[in-house]
């Protein structure tokens, strides 16, 4: 019999500890070893005893979680799962979180946590099973390089801003780029998106990310970036230069009208375990952009986006699934690669190639 996974938890609401410890033992391939109130008591228990996976408050007393956490990352990296509030500065510190190396994020309410948690019992179950798998060589590879400087960024970055959106104001997007992703997109997205070049096509992004914090993360990338990121609104005129995040809770599809694509959010059931759904936004975009399209399936556990991204190689689009050495988890791109959905497979820094060579036409 294989070896249980051992998980350790560290959040200063002993109802979340308590909880949690009940949620995760109740599975027999999870065993818990240790719940602390603090990082300052994980650190002497760890000295003891390594856990496989960490779930981490990022909000305590004595020492935050953020400190905790990159400490860590420096001498023996694991998959960490931060378990965040549902505030604004929640958000904010739980981006900082997934920069610094953590691999997902569970949210937790201020009010009914227990219920709440025990609601969230099978994604939790899942998520810790998830973290067991993740390659942290890839984890930390990328994490690095988010904390070398974009080159050029600073010193051109307010005759970009007022460059792009001239551009956006004068330009047809004839071209789309759809990006899928989930377990460790967040450092992967980072990775990507504010090297893109201004003429970059208008491109729509799937993260697997709980909705009170997709709109913070776009703002964070904007601020990193030269190209335009925001959350998608529904109804909007897609540019060049943009990139349109999507809503936590909705799905995220397009529509095209004369020359012009614009955005469409809608609700509705759950498409391949997720809403946003990436097979969602790749079918859309197949139907409605076709040749005109470039689809990229990034790093992810499960399958969602590999049927999309052979519709829209059947379309006549190009196809990009990222290769198994630079995914965090390589779930959602092999089974993409499985299906000949992929025109090719590439690392991380070939597909930021490729995107920044893609050209506006018209």
């Amino acid at each position: 019999m294989a070896s249980r996974i051992k998980v350790m938890i560290v959040d200063d609401s002993a109802v979340v500890r308590q909880t949690l410890s009940q949620i995760l033992a109740s599975d027999g391939q999870l065993e818990v070893v240790g719940a602390h109130s603090n990082p300052i008591f994980a650190m002497k228990a760890m000295e003891l005893l390594w856990p496989d996976v960490l779930v981490l408050d990022v909000e305590m007393p004595q020492m935050d979680g953020i400190t905790f956490l990159r400490s860590i990352m420096k001498s023996k990296p694991l998959p960490v799962i931060i378990c965040s509030s549902l505030t604004t500065q929640g958000a904010s510190t739980t981006l900082e979180a997934m920069s610094a190396g953590a691999i997902e994020v569970i949210s937790k309410p201020t009010s009914g946590l227990k219920d709440y948690l025990q609601q969230m019992a099978p994604a939790m179950i899942a998520a810790v099973k998830t973290a067991a798998q993740v390659k942290m060589a890839s984890v930390v590879h990328v994490s690095k390089t988010l904390n070398r400087p974009v080159k050029h960024l600073t010193t051109v970055a307010h005759d970009l801003q007022e460059q792009r959106q001239s551009t956006a104001m004068s330009a047809t997007t004839d071209q789309l780029i759809a990006l899928g992703t989930s377990t460790g997109g967040t450092q992967a997205l980072e990775y990507l998106l504010p090297r893109l070049p201004i003429t970059a096509p208008g491109m729509l992004v799937v993260q697997h990310m709980p909705a009170a914090f997709t709109k913070a993360f776009a703002e964070r990338l904007n601020t990193l970036s030269t190209v335009l990121i925001k959350e998608a609104e529904h109804n909007e005129r897609i540019l060049s230069g943009h990139v349109y995040i999507a809503n936590g809770g909705l799905h995220l599809e397009i529509r095209r009208q004369g020359a012009f694509y614009y955005t469409v959010l809608r609700d509705g059931p759950l498409v391949s375990r997720h809403k946003p759904s990436v097979n969602v936004l790749f079918n859309s975009v197949a139907k409605y952009a076709g040749k005109n399209a470039m689809g990229i399936l990034l790093t992810g556990m499960g399958d969602d986006g590999a049927r999309g991204l052979l519709q829209l190689r059947e379309s006549g689009a190009a196809t990009i699934a990222q290769d198994e050495a630079s995914s965090v988890v390589f779930g959602m791109p092999k089974e993409a690669i499985k299906i000949g959905a992929a025109s090719e497979v590439l690392s991380l820094s070939q597909i930021l190639d490729v995107i920044q060579k893609a050209v506006i036409s018209g």
